[in-house]
């Protein structure tokens, strides 16, 4: 569908294009992998996991294909999807540190080395895959946390565009009554 200036529900959704949404695609797989390599199956830890980072991915989903009609709900979902990865986060520290191992800190060779593969063309969760599935738990676990460093990074970002656009051209209330508003003066 073509949309034009006046319309009321400008473009929405394109989600998938969106760094924040393919780092926490990524996220997702990299947990959904890490809690079958070493996270009972059975409890509760495993599903919390899981659906932390699920949740993270989803929202976005939802907060821009929502976008079309309430930026207020986007900011929200946005929010939503921040907080579910901040939460993943902690349960990846509490792994480490309930099996007594080292969380790397920024500098950490390795976790540069992650780093940079932010930068890498068509970055999926291939791009990590080995680093997941074929390493230690320590190795493992501090990759995916910064993975999610990373998205959080970049929802953050996000997050702040969106509430400096919402403050500059409201939401869609105000779009709705701008464009009431241009209809009766057209009509004299």
């Amino acid at each position: 569908m073509e949309q034009n200036k006046s319309s009321l529900i400008p473009p929405h959704g394109g989600y998938r294009n969106l760094k924040s949404y393919q780092m926490a695609e990524i996220v997702y797989d990299a947990t959904v992998a890490f809690c079958e390599r070493f996270i009972d199956k059975r409890s509760r830890t495993h599903d919390q996991m899981v659906q932390a980072a699920r949740s993270g991915k989803q929202n976005i989903a939802e907060g821009s294909m929502a976008s079309g009609t309430s930026r207020k709900m986007e900011l929200k979902l946005i929010g939503v999807a921040r907080a579910s990865l901040e939460e993943l986060l902690q349960d990846y520290e509490d792994y480490l540190r309930q099996n007594g191992l080292p969380l790397w800190g920024k500098d950490h060779p390795q976790a540069i080395a992650v780093r940079k593969l932010a930068y890498a063309p068509n970055r999926s969760y291939s791009t990590y895959k080995t680093y997941v599935e074929t390493t230690s738990p320590e190795v493992a676990a501090n990759v995916v946390i910064c993975i999610i460093h990373q998205t959080n990074y970049l929802l953050d970002q996000q997050l702040r565009q969106l509430e400096k656009r919402f403050l500059e051209e409201g939401g869609f209330t105000e779009r709705l009554y701008r464009e009431r508003m241009k209809a009766r003066n057209q009509r004299g």
